[in-house]
């Protein structure tokens, strides 16, 4: 029996010994070989983010208790001198956490999210900086503190900087979410410049801005992952345009792996790592959203992660809905053999610790084994049926991070709070807990390390503990060449993730260790040869052109991957013989590898082109084989457009190639591309003239809107003039005017609802006096829009006219079927629920997996205190004095807004006269929907069986 099916029948097994009604609930549940122990919980710590091991086997915990103050300013626990760092121990071996101490508590440290400690060294993440506290006398006092490196975005959020790990290279890998913008400059001077167009609301923000250059001439989007050296020069950004990936995880081969958050869309995924990836979030330059470039006929999943675009990294596994956080690999056999190599990816809001034995498929992972190996429900609570008489207290498990001990056991940070997204808090008392998972039939013990010697050294090299085993690089690499003796037998150990901890460490030797590894370049284990390829070049140790020509001819398309990402350096009158080599390796299908030469010959398309009609021996568009087909689709030269054009119209070329030729031509910046689309919309087929348009009325507003000034589009995506009430707006916010002409002009402007929305910008920008609010509140009635009666309110407050009681509500009885007929007639006009709706706001289709019956309530009945990602609410005063009232979708050159209706305009940004961000939510609360207490708990009753209905 393989790994997965051992470990599938492993978890049946324990779910047929918990479940039945006699048995007495466990704390978490796992295969039927572990246990689950309750290791620490509050007060020994508070709201647990993230979690290290250090060499003695103590965790240490990042709080988060000062969390967003601004919205959860309401009575929860505060640190008033700042968030803490605590070391939790288990002194006395009982397999529980009895000393807790502080050490140290900062100012500067507001929701940290990340630590890393190696050896006297505590290395936390908290927006905008990377901080090293060092402790000098071994007291669990920091003696010295430093910013390593700062700059980046998202103070106090989410989505700012996350957890750094040192890899097996001796390198620092740290990732960071989407709220830039990120401008970071290491100790080599080199500066990082990062953003989007995401943007949400704080008092710490500053505007984001997408399409800036770094110093080394490239433009990164949204969240990334950046390399640097321990000394802090040498900054290099690894992969970029993710959402907000909560922690990356580098296993011994120099793998990267995280887990990536969706858009409220049931899009979270699980993705295996290429250097020099676009992951795919937003658009390449970070200036428009999925949703803005989402294609007709295109899935969420496909367009949330751009999957079918040319030179984005394939998505991995996207596994629905969740809110992805820690992740690491296991890599001892402390648990047992078959757990080797499990990579563990917690989710937050699935309350569950996914597990995947990755697996190599031509040049990538693509993780299709996913398995639900630590939860606190009995089965994936995608199936999960909430029932009225007992409420769910499951999803008060809410793992934050997963970590491995130096006794190679699996340990569990649990924020322990209902509610996760949209920056809010429901527990008031900072509560957390760590589990701890070990063998049933086997004591786990944490080992007695020494750094004073060799062998302690290597002891330390081989710990299950991420930087206990970067401590012994560290002290190894210090030695120096009279270490090879006691390393070279490691290579032979029957543990993959062993040999290639070697692998690193020899390189970084010199020539006296690099002889020993070279011949794993053909290693028949290709992870180890691809670990073998990294160390070598990572470390310079083989000039690149002798390196890549031994990998170019290996037979794994893996080491073959790594050549092609390595070239991207060399001119191509340097590496074309190489690339040559390695395109006599792609099939044509793999993804990856496909991905990976678009990488390597970046910047070097025109110059290939006719490199690969030689090469491929087809110079006939119409006979081109697949492969040179999807080779042109991720180059996308536009020497290429005669052929292109070609290609669309030739009746030998198949629908599937046609349509990618179609989409190559929409990716050409190039004046003639959008002449031959233009043509295509006016005399192609019916199905490509379709989708023609769609491009032209696209790409007007982006890459083409200098090709295309003067191609109309078919319907105006403008909003009409609106000249009279801008007027009107001007004569009520001059303060000379009299306050009898001021009121009048107001009183024009509250009869319609563009007006109503001018008076709302004068007020949110402080132009209407309070005397002028009073008189004009009575006037705001015959307003129709339940989203502009929302936004009204918050600046012309009015008495609701009715209470909800989050208590009372709980306590009545339910309808999931009167509550389906609710839903319909109220959410859907801004929600997705099934196969109904608008994509306006989240999807509540699974809204289920995140939330618990008091957290889905509250959230009906304040739908400002927690806006969810992506749904944040923008106020847009046009030159032409129309006002937008929605969600933002692109900005830059060219602005798209969702208004609160869903309707969609494009607009060039200097028809805007301004924009605000507002903190308010497009969701109007309850009574503005005339819902009562009753229509409430019947629409939440059947919301929580959505992964059943």
């Amino acid at each position: 029996m393989n790994k997965i099916a051992v470990f599938a029948a492993s978890i049946l097994l324990s779910l047929a010994s918990c479940v039945t009604p006699s048995d007495e609930k466990p704390l978490l549940f796992v295969p039927d070989d572990l246990e689950v122990t309750l290791w620490a919980s509050s007060p020994q710590f508070y709201n647990p983010t993230n979690i290290d091991v250090d060499i003695r086997g103590r965790i240490w915990v990042t709080e988060a208790v000062n969390y967003r103050d601004f919205r959860n300013a309401d009575g929860h626990m505060v640190h008033e001198s700042g968030d803490r760092i605590v070391i939790l121990e288990d002194s006395n071996g009982d397999g529980k956490a009895d000393v807790s101490k502080v050490f140290v508590q900062d100012e500067d440290l507001r929701s940290p999210l990340g630590i890393a400690v190696v050896g006297n060294q505590v290395i936390v993440s908290c927006s905008p900086s990377i901080i090293i506290y060092t402790d000098e006398d071994g007291d669990d006092i920091p003696d010295k503190k430093e910013v390593f490196l700062t700059g980046f975005g998202g103070r106090d959020h989410d989505h700012g900087l996350h957890a750094g790990v040192l890899g097996p290279d001796g390198k620092w890998y740290f990732i960071a979410g989407n709220a830039g913008p990120h401008e970071v400059t290491d100790k080599s001077g080199f500066t990082l410049r990062a953003g989007s167009v995401y943007n949400e609301y704080t008092p710490y923000s500053t505007e984001n801005i997408p399409n800036q250059l770094s110093d080394d001439g490239q433009v990164y989007t949204g969240g990334l992952i950046i390399r640097v050296n321990p000394d802090g020069t040498g900054m290099e950004v690894l992969s970029h345009n993710y959402r907000n990936a909560f922690e990356v995880a580098v296993d011994s081969f120099g793998n990267m792996w995280q887990s990536d958050n969706d858009d409220q869309t049931a899009s979270c995924r699980t993705t295996w790592i290429m250097e020099g990836s676009n992951a795919g979030f937003f658009s390449a330059t970070g200036e428009r959203t999925w949703q803005a470039d989402r294609r007709p006929g295109q899935t969420v999943p496909e367009a949330h992660w751009h999957q079918y675009d040319p030179g984005v990294l394939p998505a991995g596994d996207i596994y629905g809905a969740g809110s992805p956080t820690g992740i690491v690999r296991m890599e001892s056999d402390a648990l047992g053999e078959k757990y080797r190599g499990l990579l563990l990816a917690a989710d937050a809001g699935r309350n569950i610790i996914f597990g995947y034995y990755p697996t190599l498929y031509g040049a990538g992972y693509p993780l299709a084994d996913r398995q639900n190996f630590i939860s606190s429900v009995d089965t994936d609570n995608i199936n999960y049926i909430w029932h009225e008489v007992e409420d769910d207290d499951t999803k008060w498990f809410r793992p934050s991070d997963v970590a491995i001990g130096t006794d190679g056991a699996i340990y569990v940070a649990d924020w322990y709070d209902p509610i996760v997204g949209g920056h809010q808090m429901m527990d008031k008392e900072g509560y957390g807990k760590i589990y701890r998972i070990a063998p049933k039939k086997k004591k786990l013990y944490a080992p007695t390390i020494s750094l004073e010697t060799t062998a302690g050294q290597v002891q330390a090299l081989l710990s299950p503990a991420i930087h206990v085993r970067a401590q012994g690089y560290q002290a190894l690499l210090v030695k120096g060449v009279p270490v090879i003796p006691e390393i070279l037998p490691i290579l032979k150990d029957s543990n993959p993730f062993h040999r290639a901890r070697a692998v690193f460490l020899l390189a970084a030797l010199g020539e006296d260790g690099r002889k020993y590894i070279l011949p794993l370049l053909k290693d028949p284990d290709p992870e180890i040869a691809v670990a073998t390829f990294r160390a070598l070049h990572q470390n310079d140790r083989m000039p690149i052109r002798e390196l890549a020509k031994i990998g170019s001819v290996s037979e794994h398309p893996a080491v073959r991957r790594e050549v092609a990402l390595a070239l991207k350096d060399l001119p191509l009158t340097e590496s074309l013989p190489l690339f040559q080599k390695l395109l006599e390796g792609y099939d044509g299908k793999d993804p990856w590898y496909l991905n990976a030469l678009g990488i390597g010959l970046q910047g070097k398309e025109s110059e290939i082109y006719s490199h690969l009609l030689t090469h491929y021996g087809h110079p006939d568009p119409e006979q081109w084989p697949d492969a040179l087909g999807n080779l042109i689709f991720e180059l996308h030269p536009a020497l290429a457009l005669d052929a292109i054009n070609e290609r669309i119209h030739s009746p030998k070329v198949g629908k599937q190639q046609k349509d990618k030729a179609l989409t190559t031509l929409a990716f050409m910046d190039h004046p003639q591309a959008a002449e031959v689309m233009r043509q295509l919309a006016a005399i192609g087929e019916p199905r490509q003239k379709e989708e023609a348009l769609w491009w032209l009325q696209y790409r007007k507003t982006n890459n083409w809107q200098a090709y295309l000034m003067d191609w109309e589009a078919p319907a105006s995506i403008l909003p009409a003039s609106q000249d009279a009430a801008l007027a009107l707006s001007h004569q009520v916010a001059d303060t000379l005017a009299s306050i009898e002409s001021r009121l009048e002009s107001a009183s024009v402007l509250a009869e319609s609802s563009q007006g109503r929305l001018h008076l709302v910008w004068l007020a949110h920008t402080g132009k209407l006096d309070d005397s002028l609010k009073e008189q004009l509140q009575p006037l705001f009635d015959q307003e129709m829009f339940p989203a502009h009666q929302a936004l009204i309110r918050q600046f012309f407050p009015t008495p609701s006219a009715s209470t909800y009681e989050l208590e009372k509500i709980t306590a009545l009885r339910a309808d999931a079927s009167a509550g389906k007929t609710l839903a319909i007639q109220h959410c859907s006009v801004c929600h997705t629920i099934g196969s109904l709706g608008n994509e306006i706001g989240p999807d509540l289709s699974n809204i289920h997996l995140k939330l618990d019956r008091k957290t889905l309530l509250s959230a009906i009945i304040h739908p400002d205190e927690a806006v969810a990602f992506g749904s944040e609410a923008h106020l847009i005063q046009l030159k032409n004095g129309a006002m937008l009232y929605g969600i933002l979708l692109s900005a830059g050159s060219v602005v798209t807004v969702m208004d609160s209706s869903g309707k969609r305009y494009t607009l060039p940004s200097s028809a805007i006269a301004a924009r605000r961000q507002l903190k308010p939510s497009l969701m109007p609360s309850p009574d503005i929907l005339q819902l009562s207490s009753q229509d409430i708990a019947h629409i939440t009753a059947f919301l929580l069986q959505q992964g059943n209905a």
